[in-house]
Parts: structure tokens; C-alpha cells; sequence
């Protein structure tokens, strides 16, 4: 037997969980559900080699798609990089400002098992309903990040500030010490630690 002090009682009310920590895990679960039942039924319709194929050709085409968006971020990636590149012009076509989450997402949802998963996948790749989720995604970050001061909202907005004409402007702060602006702090010295 042991004797102890015995902890202090916590003087916080206990956190309810959110409705994401809630909701999420019966989401997941529902959309497995569905999944397996709607591959059952096109098994009992056609056959299983029928169902074989069906996901067979979701993974082919989904590997296809993420190796073609993977392969434009990369060459993208390059050309920015590249002394004199083109500059990000997201409303030109083939300019390094286009993006690549939703092909690469559809991608991913093509190469999941599923029907609804496929469904999904090519909704994200079909140009007109791709921008349609890209605006309600970013409404909906917009609205669930606040804006105060160093929260996801903030950097948000940050990353996404534009000139009256619509063109990003990017660049760095670049400080002149020589100017005289401010002397360079002395180095710290701590006391050394002792045991």
C-alpha cells in the first residue's frame, strides 16, 4: 500500500465534444455502409467480375489523373523557379497559377473502392462542378477561420492579398541594415545551468 497526496480536483468544467469529433466517425461509417451495399447490388445485377473491373478501372484512371496533376505541379514548381519565369495568372489557362488539389483529390477519390467514392472523384475533375467546389470551399474557410490576430483566417487572407487589377502581387521584405534603421541585437547570454 502506497501513501500519497492525492491529486487536487480539476477546476475546469469538462469540454463537450465538438459536433465534428461527433458526427465525423457516424459520417464514416455510413459512407462505408453505403459503399459495400451499392457494390452488392451491382454484383447481384451483373457479376462480381463486373464489380472486379469497376473498381479495377477507379484505380487505373485515378493513378492516371494524380500522375498528370503531379506532373503539372511539378513543371509549374520548375518554371517559377526559374530566373525569369512567368508569374502565377490564375485566370489563364496552362499558367503556373492552376491548381492541382482538385485533380489530385478526385484522383485519390477514384483510386478509394467505391461507387460514391468514384462519383465523387469525377465531380472534382469535371471542370464547371470543380469550381463550384473550390467557391464553396473557400467560402467555407473563410467563414469557419476567424480573423484575429495570428489565427488560419489571417494567414488565409494573407496568402491571398491582390492588386486592384486582380494580379497577385508576391514578393519579400528585404531590410537594410545598412541604412542605419536599427542596430543588430548583442547575442544572448544565459547563465549556465547548474544541477
Amino acid at each position: 500500500m502506497t501513501f500519497g497526496a492525492m491529486p487536487p480536483p480539476s477546476t475546469r468544467p469538462p469540454q463537450r465534444r465538438s459536433r465534428a469529433r461527433r458526427f465525423v466517425p457516424l459520417g464514416i461509417a455510413a459512407w462505408v455502409v453505403l459503399e459495400v451495399w451499392l457494390l452488392i447490388v451491382v454484383g447481384d445485377a451483373t457479376n462480381g467480375l463486373t464489380v472486379f473491373l469497376l473498381l479495377l478501372a477507379g484505380v487505373v484512371a485515378g493513378s492516371l489523373v494524380i500522375k498528370r496533376a503531379g506532373r503539372r505541379a511539378w513543371r509549374n514548381l520548375t518554371e517559377s523557379l526559374q530566373p525569369g519565369g512567368p508569374t502565377a495568372q490564375p485566370g489563364k489557362p496552362g499558367s503556373t497559377g492552376n491548381g492541382n488539389t482538385m485533380p489530385m483529390l478526385g484522383g485519390l477519390l477514384l483510386m478509394v473502392p467505391g461507387l460514391v467514392s468514384d462519383l465523387a472523384g469525377l465531380l472534382c475533375l469535371f471542370p464547371p462542378t470543380r469550381k463550384l467546389i473550390q467557391r464553396r470551399t473557400e467560402k467555407l474557410l473563410n467563414r469557419r477561420a476567424g480573423q484575429g490576430p495570428g489565427s488560419f483566417g489571417e494567414a488565409f487572407q494573407q496568402a491571398r492579398i491582390h492588386r486592384p487589377g486582380g494580379k497577385v502581387v508576391q514578393g519579400e521584405v528585404v531590410r537594410d541594415d545598412a541604412a542605419g534603421d536599427e542596430p543588430p541585437a548583442p547575442p544572448r547570454q544565459d547563465p549556465p545551468l547548474t544541477r
